[in-house]
């Protein structure tokens, strides 16, 4: 069932209107957005990602509509369509690759479906390449000429910006930096996508949960079991929980995730030297409103700064990214708005 949001008032939209559509493995994420990157009303619908999405194409266009009569707009004032996708994807074809957590939607030509059924100018990004957008754009980067973002979840994602354009790739796989590796041994942990070594296999959520595992396998203690003993799934969010109550095991398994990912984070400086570095997704810890998602953070940054030059050290800000979940639809929204623009001005880059 479609769910409404309501967001700004009608008499503060700046138009023209943006749709952003952002696809996940469970749900996809649908707003309309206004010419200053705000969003105007939201709606989830279900992915259906085991079945054809070609039903789940009407159900887009039907929640844009409702969106839309919600607001009293006409569909006529919205101007294009943004679509974000997990990868791989394939951009300059406007179809998807063969996501893992969409095994019914290999190779669907999600921007020709959407465009016969919206008629409407379709842009086509990776997920996390149009939240990265959404915080640069109106989020936490807004100040900064370029950034990357890492969505810290099931996997790991990643966007990154350098002066307001996506670094998309030859194959459309540019930014992929949870794929980085960061451990050469022969026996290093094995990643979502079969590799070993890579970020993912020790930053995201499911590394987290095996980590856990590991350790109460091994003989140590914690808190958790009692939980899991109870019949509760196992989660980051419970090791979060934990760790606030002072369970030494899930704070412990939570820092050592941040001295992991700050090595991904040090390579990405390297190779980028963007201005700002924030991290999205759900595996925050409780972010900044926690003392838990504060000791992550802090142990992050300490551990990136021993490993970079000063001059990055000092110049570089590091923090919680700022739009939360509807970071993808409403960057989605914005790479739309960059392309009806520069089509606008002749820009056929």
């Amino acid at each position: 069932m479609t769910r409404l949001k309501q967001n700004i008032p009608a008499d503060e939209y700046r138009t023209p209107f943006y749709v952003g559509v952002d696809i996940g493995g469970t749900s996809i994420k649908i707003g309309i957005v206004d010419d200053l990157g705000r969003s105007v009303a939201d709606a989830r619908i279900p992915t259906q990602a085991q079945v054809s999405p070609e039903p789940v194409v009407g159900e887009i266009r039907l929640a844009i509509e409702r969106l839309v009569a919600a607001k009293h707009l006409q569909m006529s004032d919205v101007v294009a369509v943004g679509v974000g996708a997990p990868g791989p994807i394939d951009i300059p074809a406007g179809r998807l690759g063969t996501p893992f957590n969409l095994p019914g939607w290999h190779h669907f030509p999600i921007c020709d479906r959407l465009f016969d059924a919206l008629e409407k100018p379709i842009a086509f990004a990776n997920d996390a390449n149009a939240a990265a957008f959404g915080e640069y754009w109106v989020g936490s980067g807004r100040d900064y000429n370029s950034i990357v973002l890492f969505t810290l979840g099931t996997g790991i994602g990643a966007g990154i910006i350098v002066n307001g354009g996506s670094i998309d790739g030859e194959n459309s796989l540019g930014s992929e930096c949870g794929h980085m590796i960061i451990d050469s041994q022969k026996d290093a942990r094995i990643c979502s996508c079969g590799l070993r070594g890579h970020l993912e296999a020790y930053t995201s959520a499911t590394s987290v949960i095996h980590r856990v595992n590991e350790a109460l396998q091994s003989g140590k203690s914690s808190s958790v079991i009692d939980r899991v003993a109870a019949g509760e799934p196992l989660s980051t969010f419970m090791l979060f929980e934990e760790a606030e109550r002072g369970d030494p095991l899930s704070l412990d398994i939570i820092l050592q995730t941040a001295y992991y990912l700050s090595i991904g984070i040090v390579n990405v400086l390297y190779a980028v030297d963007p201005g700002a570095v924030f991290l999205g997704g759900a595996m925050d810890f409780g972010g900044r409103a926690a003392t838990t998602g504060k000791r992550f953070l802090e142990t992050l940054r300490a551990e990136v700064e021993r490993r970079v030059f000063p001059t990055i050290a000092q110049n570089l800000n590091l923090d919680f990214a700022a739009l939360g979940g509807a970071a993808g639809y409403i960057g989605a929204a914005g790479i739309a708005r960059k392309s009806t623009l520069a089509s606008a001005n002749g820009d056929s880059s």
